[in-house]
């Protein structure tokens, strides 16, 4: 279920030109190099963000990674996913280092139709376990 909406399924909402925050499971296991060794996840979200896209909306990706505790930990950070993902998609996706605050609300206010933003592991932010209602 879409949040807001009495629809069921991304299909039936009206989503062109708005922004489409996504919550996905990038959790996939990446070697001590950084380098991605199963990227079956990120595949398995293809389809809806290329429907999500196609139906001329903008795109907001967010994923955990690990569990680092609400600490910034690098080898836990979604830059590898967000290359990999930039290159399954024809160079549209923009990574920021960020999960929450002006930065992102900025990023995401800039997107134009088409573009998707990939946020930083959610988990930096001790708000995501702890589900924090600011988060």
């Amino acid at each position: 279920m879409i949040a807001g909406l009495s629809k069921k399924t991304v299909s039936d909402a009206d989503i062109g030109g708005k922004r489409v925050f996504l919550r996905v499971d990038f959790n996939v296991p990446i070697d001590s190099d950084g380098n991605i060794l199963d990227d079956t996840r990120i595949k398995a979200h293809l389809k809806t963000i290329n429907h999500i896209l196609s139906r001329g909306a903008k795109l907001i990706l967010a994923s955990h990674f690990g569990r680092p505790k609400g600490k910034v930990v690098p080898s836990m950070s979604l830059v590898p996913v967000a290359k990999r993902l930039n290159k399954l998609l024809d160079g549209r996706v923009r990574f920021i280092s960020q999960s929450v605050g002006e930065e992102v609300e900025s990023a995401a206010s800039e997107l134009q139709a088409g573009e998707i933003l990939l946020l930083e592991n959610l988990r930096f932010n001790p708000g995501e376990t702890e589900n924090s209602p600011e988060l």
